[in-house]
């Protein structure tokens, strides 16, 4: 295993994290509790020192898992991370109520404990709450021992956030596809030049950057990409090697849902170095970035120069949703679906959510073809017609097929 500095820390972490957010299932609705608490302490028993969970993950299972997994001396192994659900903040005595619990799930404290997936709206609610003193007023008792966030939004929040406070470390998406999207590269740049310990989540985005060689054939572009290399390495090896590439980086997540998976990332960890990638390699990156991007139907950057949209449609979450559908294909659906049927689809289901501080999404068939958004978009989508395709696929039952080619 190689091992980083952690920012400002003075921790030398593992460059691999083993992130609790995937799992193995029995079935779509339960984990396999003795294969996951096998696969992490695999993990740590070859040198993976750093473990991430939140409070939503597996619906509430993972922090449990993680802290059965970590009895018998595996705790003192390991830096662990948890995340306060911010968007379930009502008030400042919400943050007691959840930052206990999660110690009772994890049966330890917590080292780091982020704000969970910040962004304009949800950095407002710490102001309106000062739940930067709640954090310190944690660390001081003993409870954490320091403080972070986990981010999604555009570079120029990421940017505003990270000079509010004085922070102890971030958590950003970042791969060799999202380089411009959320933080991306800039964002790597500045939390670096900050000296803030920086995690990287989505490094495979999902396992999408992960296609297994016997796969490959179905995706022909990537493929003639990866053929044509003289270095050979399995898809998820050259995503992992992209981001530890950058010297930023203390430390790359993977959400691993099998012991095959660990091994092969545990593999990829061993050849790890801060700007070890030579021009060739750099170049079949780039290759692959282009080939991948023939894949996504709507080029969408998540710039959200369309919002607000006047009724509520959160227009870049729909495309991203009908993204992965196209990529991954009907056998994804399901899971697609719970996160689309957890997004406001009347103006009254909005209204009504948004009286009762809630945060929520809405769904495309908000949308009332006003054309608001058509001027506003710098890929010049046609946002109002995708919506409609959009309501056909997630409320009709059709394809992505009868809509896209």
């Amino acid at each position: 295993m190689k091992y980083k500095e952690m920012g400002s820390l003075g921790w030398n972490v593992s460059v691999l994290g083993f992130g609790a957010m995937r799992f193995p299932m029995i079935d779509q609705n339960k984990v396999n509790e003795e294969e996951a608490i096998k696969m992490i302490r695999y993990a740590v028993d070859n040198g993976v020192n750093y473990i991430d969970t939140a409070y939503p993950y597996h619906n509430g299972e993972s922090e449990i898992i993680v802290g059965k997994a970590l009895k018998d001396g595996y705790r003192e192994k390991v830096h662990l991370t948890t995340k306060l659900p911010i968007w379930a903040v009502k008030n400042r005595e919400d943050f007691d109520k959840y930052l206990n619990e999660q110690i009772e799930r994890l049966q330890t404290f917590p080292d780091l404990y982020l704000f969970h997936g910040l962004n304009k709206q949800r950095l407002e609610k710490i102001k309106e709450f000062n739940l930067i003193e709640k954090m310190e007023d944690a660390r001081t008792k003993g409870l954490i021992k320091y403080i972070g966030f986990s981010f999604h939004d555009t570079f120029d929040v990421f940017k505003e956030i990270i000079d509010y406070y004085r922070w102890d470390c971030c958590q950003i998406q970042f791969n060799y596809l999202d380089i411009d999207y959320q933080a991306g590269t800039k964002g790597v740049e500045y939390a670096g030049d900050k000296n803030i310990a920086l995690i990287i989540m989505e490094p495979i985005r999902g396992g999408q950057l992960a296609i297994p060689k016997e796969k490959l054939d179905s995706k022909p572009e990537i493929k003639a990409v990866v053929d044509k290399s003289k270095i050979q390495r399995n898809m998820a090896d050259w995503a992992l090697q992209f981001v530890w590439n950058h010297p930023q980086v203390s430390v790359a997540l993977s959400g691993m849902s099998t012991m095959q998976q660990v091994k092969e990332n545990l593999e990829s960890a061993e050849k790890s170095r801060s700007n070890h990638l030579t021009e060739e390699e750099l170049q079949i990156i780039s290759e692959l970035r282009e080939a991948y991007k023939k894949y996504i139907i709507i080029p969408c950057t998540s710039c959200k120069y369309c919002l607000p949209c006047p009724n509520g449609v959160s227009i870049p979450w729909v495309f991203r949703l009908l993204n992965e559908l196209s990529y991954w294909g009907e056998k994804r659906k399901e899971r697609l679906m719970f996160f689309y049927n957890r997004m406001a689809k009347t103006s009254e289901d909005l209204a009504k959510k948004l009286s009762e501080g809630d945060e929520v999404d809405g769904a495309a068939s908000l949308c009332i073809q006003c054309g608001e958004c058509l001027d506003k978009c710098p890929q010049q989508i046609d946002i109002p017609d995708v919506m409609k395709k959009v309501n056909g696929i997630f409320e009709e039952g059709k394809k992505v097929s009868d809509f896209f080619c």
